[in-house]
């Protein structure tokens, strides 16, 4: 018999009703994984049907985010879920046999979440390279941006006023345009996050935004005064 398996994206907000469903469609659940990552605990629920096993996956679960149960339709569950509390530290909430941080008797707390000085300087190190090749991609990406603006400016110093006035504002508009799609695309994607991931992502686009809005300020001020 061919086993098959695949993995779906969940949210923390789904996992009750995806259990409920799982229950009344007569899955049975496998397994509770922890994973500790650099963006937080993924968790990864498996339920098996036939010849079918079904992965949902929890992606970058923060400190404080409190994770449903699902003993309440698959009591098996409380295994898992209280290895993943004592090991990981994830905050799960009505678990139906609950050990309160008593299920392992381990030596130092949330074990699995600690990583070796080698380890933290190992991803420092990837960090740091991958935030070097990012900006290296985005100077590349603005320098012919930057160029393209500085041709259209001697372009439009070369225009009767009114019309590069119109040509002007015509630019703006469509920019506006742009970035307010852009925005609702971001704001799409971030419906489908995790709510703590989801706002520290949305005040980082904020203050991206704020520092781009400056910084065109800046330039505007600095060619009225030429």
């Amino acid at each position: 018999m061919t086993l098959a398996t695949e993995f779906i994206p969940l949210t923390v907000e789904g996992l009750p009703a995806l259990a409920a469903e799982k229950k009344a469609e007569g899955w049975r659940f496998v397994q509770l994984l922890a994973v500790n990552t650099d963006d937080g605990i993924d968790l990864i629920y498996s339920f098996m049907k036939d010849s079918l096993l079904v992965n949902y996956e929890i992606k970058g679960v923060q400190k404080g985010t409190v994770v449903p149960s699902i003993t309440d339709q698959f009591l098996a569950a409380f295994v898992f879920e209280n290895e993943t509390h004592d090991l990981f530290g994830v905050d799960i909430k009505g678990i139906a046999i609950d050990f309160g941080g008593n299920f392992y008797a381990v030596s130092q707390k949330e074990p699995m979440t600690i990583i070796s000085p080698e380890q933290k300087a190992a991803r420092e190190k990837a960090a740091k390279i991958a935030a070097a090749k990012a900006a290296k991609e985005k100077a590349a990406e603005d320098k012919p941006a930057a160029d393209d603006a500085a041709a259209m400016e001697a372009k439009l110093a070369g225009m009767d006023p009114e019309k590069a006035a119109k040509v002007r504002a015509a630019m703006e508009a469509k920019a506006k345009k742009e970035a307010a799609a852009k925005q609702a695309a971001a704001e799409d994607k971030l419906k489908d996050l995790d709510p703590e991931k989801a706002a520290k992502v949305k005040a980082a686009l904020e203050a991206k935004a704020a520092r781009e809005k400056a910084k065109a300020d800046a330039e505007a001020a600095g060619k009225e005064g030429e």
